[in-house]
């Protein structure tokens, strides 16, 4: 699903590219180690949902400010949400994860739906964290 954002109403506006994740949620954090991996440019920054930033986003896009079942992908004043995000950030990976993105002919309510089945059972799978991740000092510029 792609929102639009008035640039004038948010700072991350300014980022070519912010994805704002689940900060307490392990599969999440270790979506964003990957992400780092494999983004040598450092094309992408990061803030998490649980910010004033995002709930500021999620309200003005008339989203539940405390559901986080999907994370965001910024693109300056384009916001994309579940499977068409994480399509749009594969596709700057290095290596063959950019293949990834031919997944984006696959009709958008079954790429949901399988967003949606991974995002329910994610904590169970991996985990959740007692506090949002605190980048290393390495990776603190990545971090918005």
């Amino acid at each position: 699903m792609k929102y639009e954002l008035d640039p004038r109403s948010h700072e991350w506006s300014r980022h070519e590219r912010v994805i704002v994740f689940d900060g307490v949620c392990n599969w999440c954090n270790a979506w964003v180690n990957f992400t780092i991996d494999h983004d040598p440019h450092g094309k992408f920054k990061f803030g998490t949902l649980q910010s004033q930033n995002a709930k500021q986003i999620l309200q003005e896009l008339q989203l539940a400010p405390d559901n986080f079942e999907t994370f965001l992908l910024l693109e300056r004043t384009s916001i994309f949400t579940k499977s068409t995000a994480v399509l749009r950030i594969v596709r700057h990976f290095s290596g063959i994860w950019p293949l990834f993105y031919l997944l984006i002919v696959v009709p958008l309510p079954l790429r949901d739906a399988v967003y949606d089945f991974v995002a329910r059972h994610r904590y169970k799978w991996m985990g959740k964290a007692e506090t949002c991740r605190v980048p290393t000092p390495k990776e603190r510029t990545r971090f918005v």
